[in-house]
């Protein structure tokens, strides 16, 4: 007898009955019908000579991305700065704080005009303005667009006029508004006026750490350089050098005192510290 699978035992035998080659009902017959076993997983298909040649090549792992994160805010956003591209040019401040900020309580149901959060809107200003009519007035998102962006360029003009005249009032009392190429040589001469007082600075530390460094001017006073002649000479006929201290003089010329007696005085003491010296 051919050898069956498991799931096509009962099926063959079923067969076999039908056509009188087994007599009686096997045992396990009515078992198998009521619990058969599991179907075998589908055959490969066989593998074809150029299937085996593009799965020769390396498969590329799946890429696991994340799904895509949409904002309403930032279509809005978009199609705003494509209508008003300048305003990217503004400066604006990205410097976070300790704390998140409060959101602002003008909001929801309660924010109908643009002008509740201020007289100057920024444009994130005016994209939460056209989210919020949309999600809580129940407005068409192309009409809350609209409306944000008609009172978005009402208050900013509004706000240039105002400057402009403000402007005007404070030059017609006197007032004298520097240009950006002034600010821009005014910042560039402090520059410089620093790096000069640094230099400054530095040259007067150096000079503060060489203050015991002797600083003479070799042209006050002293003659040709006699590779120490006349010293020689005054040693050999007996003339002893007086090394008066400036401060002495000074102190003796106020006091009335004349100075040869104090040179007098200074040789004394000279000669005498010389005899003890000398003595054993």
């Amino acid at each position: 007898m051919v050898r069956r699978i498991a799931s096509q035992v009962h099926k063959q035998a079923a067969r076999l009955m039908r056509a009188n080659y087994i007599k009686n009902e096997p045992v396990w017959f009515q078992a198998v019908l009521e619990h058969p076993p599991l179907p075998l997983p589908p055959r490969a298909p066989p593998v074809r000579e150029d299937c085996r040649l593009q799965s020769s090549r390396k498969m590329r792992k799946p890429k696991t991305e994340p799904l895509p994160i949409f904002y309403l805010e930032d279509k809005v956003r978009r199609q705003f700065f494509r209508d008003h591209p300048f305003e990217a040019f503004r400066p604006v401040s990205i410097v976070e704080g300790r704390e998140v900020e409060d959101e602002h309580p003008v909001r929801g149901t309660s924010w109908t005009r643009l002008a509740q959060r201020g007289l100057n809107p920024s444009p994130e200003d005016a994209v939460h303005f056209a989210v919020n009519l949309h999600n809580h007035h129940k407005m068409a998102l192309s009409i809350a667009y609209t409306r944000a962006v008609a009172e978005f360029r009402s208050l900013r003009a509004g706000h240039e006029f105002a400057n402009t005249f403000a402007r005007m009032e404070a030059e017609a009392y006197g007032t004298v508004f520097p240009s950006e190429i002034d600010r821009t040589f005014e910042k560039e001469n402090a520059v410089y006026q620093s790096a000069d007082r640094k230099v400054e600075l530095d040259r007067g530390a150096l000079l503060a750490r060489k203050r015991w460094k002797a600083i003479l001017d070799v042209n006050n006073g002293m003659g040709d350089f006699d590779r120490g002649q006349q010293y020689t000479r005054n040693w050999k006929q007996g003339v002893r050098p007086t090394y008066l201290p400036v401060d002495e003089l000074a102190v003796a010329s106020e006091a009335g005192k004349p100075v040869q007696s104090i040179e007098q005085d200074h040789a004394a003491a000279s000669l005498a510290f010389a005899k003890i010296l000398a003595s054993p």
